[in-house]
């Protein structure tokens, strides 16, 4: 589709660097992704993930919260006081059927995909970067939704 002076739509000028797909796969009994690398460690938690945690350890949400929970810049976030996530037991996570959307959602967060720069960076502490079959577009954008891809 072009405009009418004939120069191509500005949406079709502005695919992502990853509109190919890319290739990822989780490697197993890796946990790389759960451990601190570098200063940033927070865990964003949603008010579904708080409930289905607390769900998962059979407590109510407000023991849950006061348990594992912690206030930053008006986000509820998960208490990372160690090297890794609290819910990493050796290279598993513990609650993997529980986890939060965020957990769900990694490597596929904007800032992992701002430049193939980034993404390659990535590949730095993730052994899954550049593995497995490509994950399409389409996938990545759900991802980058908050929607499971199917």
């Amino acid at each position: 589709m072009s405009s009418q002076d004939g120069s191509p739509n500005d949406s079709a000028k502005r695919l992502p660097w990853y509109a190919e797909g890319v290739r990822f796969a989780c490697q197993p009994d890796c946990g790389k992704c759960c451990t601190r690398h570098g200063e940033y460690d927070y865990v964003y938690l949603e008010r579904e993930d708080v409930a289905r945690l607390a769900s998962h350890f059979d407590m109510p949400v407000k023991t849950f919260r006061a348990k594992w929970t912690k206030r930053d810049d008006g986000h509820t976030v998960l208490k990372m006081d160690g090297p890794a996530c609290p819910f990493l037991e050796g290279a598993r996570c513990a609650v993997y059927e529980a986890r939060p959307r965020q957990c769900g959602s990694f490597p596929f967060w904007p800032e992992n995909l701002k430049s193939r720069d980034g993404w390659e960076e990535l590949a730095a502490f993730c052994p899954g970067v550049g593995e497995g079959n490509f994950v399409p577009l389409s996938a990545i954008r759900d991802q980058l939704r908050g929607r499971p891809s199917s």
